[in-house]
């Protein structure tokens, strides 16, 4: 019987990346939808998940794409009903609240799986395994996206624990703390708050690691034309480029790897693989970044933003 899905939130990445990619994954069906302003045709759609609990609609796992300032309760509520969870990123608002949520996991028998969906991009892993044995002499991240585009209307981004330019910026932070052979740390960040505004719009980080690597990254959510989402490594071994999410890596200019594969498809097969393992994968470190980005930050106050 494959695994039954409740999708909870239905915006821009649900419709756009978790419904068909649910829809083409061996072993999952989408089972119901919970929102209080869409549906899904020929799928049965609750306003709440408590109206789903108490209803007869047999679902084994849920999807949370709801801003992460309300997924901690959604996901407590979802695991002490057994259902296993997955987490859009970022799985939270907080670094704090996730923890709980993976020893209440482990307690009822379930899966917590905390997504981080750039790391499933083609060229990730072949950058990871390039560098592995490579001496790093720097690092520097670009990732410039317009917000009007990727999240119109979403005024919930720019919230407390909306995390703002940062929503975008974790994707860098994920391929990072994935790829980087040793743990990288926040040194010190300049964040640009929009007077209007509770999260940034902008942000400048200088990171590091054990032997001193020099990283620097780049966030700005105002970027209008090209869209920007790059990585730079420099190695004793050559130059590589980590382009276009993580999907093109380049080495000294040579085409290593371009393919645009679904990201979410391969993170839904992973979800699968979980469950079937009776495992959870809960990784906090893309979170705990920026958590010390606003911990070190230097707060710089700019123009408003209306959306």
């Amino acid at each position: 019987m494959p695994i039954r899905v409740a999708i909870l939130g239905l915006g821009k990445i649900a419709r756009d990346q978790h419904l068909p990619s649910i829809a083409v994954t061996p072993g999952l069906t989408i089972a119901a939808v919970v929102s209080r302003n869409a549906a899904l045709d020929d799928v049965p759609c609750f306003p709440t998940l408590d109206a789903l609990l108490a209803s007869d609609c047999a679902v084994d796992a849920v999807a949370l794409c709801t801003p992460p300032q309300v997924r901690r309760a959604q996901a407590a509520c979802a695991i002490s009903a057994g259902k296993h969870v997955l987490l859009e990123k970022p799985p939270g608002a907080t670094v704090s609240e996730i923890l709980p949520l993976a020893a209440a996991a482990r307690a009822r028998g379930v899966t917590l799986f905390a997504t981080w969906h750039s790391r499933f991009a083609a060229a990730v892993e072949p950058a990871r395994a390039f560098l592995a044995n490579r001496d790093l002499r720097a690092v520097t991240i670009v990732w410039k996206e317009d917000v009007r585009v990727w999240h119109p209307g979403q005024a919930w981004i720019f919230e407390p624990g909306g995390l703002g330019v940062f929503d975008p910026g974790i994707n860098a932070l994920s391929i990072l703390t994935r790829i980087l052979p040793r743990p990288a740390f926040v040194t010190a960040a300049a964040l640009d708050f929009p007077a209007n505004r509770f999260a940034p719009i902008a942000a400048e980080l200088t990171l590091s690691d054990e032997t001193g690597l020099p990283i620097r990254a780049e966030f700005d959510f105002l970027q209008t034309g090209l869209q920007t989402w790059d990585i730079y490594f420099e190695t004793d071994a050559g130059n590589l480029v980590l382009s276009s999410g993580g999907a093109k890596l380049l080495i000294d200019g040579q085409s290593v790897v371009d393919d645009g594969i679904a990201e979410y498809i391969t993170l839904y097969k992973r979800f699968a693989d979980l469950i079937a393992r009776s495992e959870s994968d809960v990784d906090l470190s893309p979170l705990s970044l920026v958590a010390d980005a606003f911990l070190l930050g230097r707060r710089r106050i700019v123009t408003e933003f209306e959306d």
